[in-house]
């Protein structure tokens, strides 16, 4: 479904309505709390969705509407990076857009984007909620096959990596929208029980690749390692 993406809040709204039981719902991270867009009714849309799964017919889960564990410190990260005039970052697989828009709020212009149309309404919304339409745009990005003409100083992304067909066109991506400036960098954060080894081996033949691994509480009390990594172009790539 097309979402009318330049409609004001109120319009936006009632988009939304018209599909998801939905709310506001605060994140506070760091010094700076903002609000996102949840669906409320979670259980209840999963399961009508497992009703038209009936007969053989597939359907897709609202993982985008997930705020993912690996986007708060990821979050964290960015808002700590300092803002370099006339430069943009790109988040890819926004989700509701948890982390470009603590990037926004700390002063760094963003490019949001994600495939999924629900993804993009949603993220819109909270742009617009949060005030932050200066500095935020969104955009429809398949990372498989689209181009932009455009290339960032600052490329992040949280568990973008979980489906193995996507790392290799992912990578090459990735390698098309990074700026030619010693200081851009890429931003992938993911839980470390996802294999993205192969991909993290084919991006070490033109990018330096760091790690930082970290235990993140859940919310069964238990917690679960989760990794930061940062790839930097290298010199002769």
């Amino acid at each position: 479904m097309k979402y009318r993406l330049d409609a004001p809040l109120d319009e936006l709204l009632d988009q939304a309505k018209a599909k998801f039981r939905i709310a506001f719902e605060p994140l506070r991270l760091g010094e700076r709390e903002l609000f996102f867009l949840q669906i409320t009714n979670m259980s209840s849309y999963l399961e009508s969705l497992a009703a038209k799964t009936k007969g053989g017919a597939g359907v897709e889960l609202p993982l985008w509407a997930r705020i993912w564990p690996t986007a708060l410190p990821a979050s964290l990260f960015v808002q700590k990076i300092p803002v370099r005039p006339g430069t943009r970052m790109l988040e890819i697989g926004t989700g509701v857009g948890v982390v470009g828009l603590f990037a926004a709020a700390a002063g760094h212009r963003v490019l949001l984007t994600d495939v999924n149309p629900e993804a993009l309404l949603f993220t819109r919304i909270n742009i617009l909620k949060n005030g932050l339409e200066d500095r935020a745009d969104v955009a429809k990005v398949d990372l498989t096959r689209d181009r932009l003409e455009e290339k960032f100083n600052l490329i992040v992304g949280c568990e973008v990596l979980y489906r193995k067909s996507v790392q290799l066109p992912l990578l090459a991506f990735l390698k098309a929208h990074i700026a030619p400036d010693p200081d851009a960098e890429i931003i992938l954060a993911l839980d470390q029980s996802r294999s993205a080894a192969g991909f993290f081996h084919a991006a070490s033949q033109d990018f330096q690749v760091a790690a930082r691994t970290f235990n993140l509480a859940q919310e069964n009390g238990e917690s679960k390692p989760n990794t930061i990594f940062r790839l930097k172009a290298k010199p002769h790539a």
